[in-house]
């Protein structure tokens, strides 16, 4: 991979760090890699610099910043609570905006430019596809389905509003995120005027791609990291 770097960007609630991995190469696209409930810790950085190697400009920007942008680990998730409380609709909107427009500043159109999600993220990463035509959208057990989040409409209702292609990830075995509402989830994004596809994992739970948690499921995990590629390639290169 080529440069590694933590830039700040300004939001309306003073600054936000943003991790940025370049490729060795000229990018092929952009890839904002959507942090879990943890914040931009080891294995968020980690999943940006695979996201280089794979020819991509990374980039994980600190949702957390309004609250001093924490690297927690994964004893504990009470400890993240607080930093979720604080997200807002309106903070998310502008957080997202200002990582586009830094993509948009290096050259990179907005149909070149992918969210992939883990946890909280994957939720994000839907709802960044209902604001903006991006090239793709990928969520990794992405929660609240049936109920809203942030402020925003459960995604069962936004679903519908994609305005992006977008690949669900979720394992059966998730106790936070029933199989039956994955399936209404996936109902609602075949309304969307995008392609959309949901892939179960009938052995994973929660957590099942992060190879740092208890939860890492190697198959699933694998799997799911060549079909996000390939759903990349599928959508961003065209």
């Amino acid at each position: 991979m080529g440069e590694i770097r933590t830039v700040d960007l300004p939001t309306t609630d003073g600054p936000m760090p943003l991790y940025e991995v370049r490729p060795d190469d000229t990018p092929r696209a952009a890839v904002v890699v959507l942090q879990e409930a943890f914040g931009v810790n080891d294995h968020i950085e980690d999943v940006a610099r695979r996201f280089a190697d794979a020819g991509y400009l990374a980039v994980a920007p600190a949702l957390f910043h309004r609250s001093e942008s924490p690297r927690l680990g994964y004893e504990d998730i009470a400890q993240a609570r607080p930093h979720m409380a604080a997200m807002t609709s309106r903070g998310l909107e502008d957080d997202l905006e200002q990582t586009m427009e830094h993509l948009r500043r290096v050259q990179v159109k907005d149909h070149h430019i992918a969210t992939v999600g883990f946890c909280m993220g994957g939720t994000v990463s839907l709802l960044a596809g209902t604001r903006y035509a991006l090239g793709a959208s990928v969520s990794f057990y992405g929660g609240g389905i049936t109920e809203g989040r942030f402020g925003e409409p459960a995604l069962r209702e936004l679903a519908p509003t994609l305005q992006t292609p977008w690949l669900g990830l979720y394992g059966d075995q998730d106790t936070g995120i029933p199989v039956e509402q994955v399936e209404e989830l996936r109902e609602a994004a075949a309304r969307a005027p995008v392609p959309t596809e949901v892939v179960r994992y009938a052995e994973a739970g929660h957590g099942f791609h992060c190879d740092a948690r208890s939860s890492y499921h190697a198959p699933s995990a694998q799997d799911a990291w060549t079909r996000t590629l390939a759903f990349l390639q599928a959508h961003l290169e065209v």
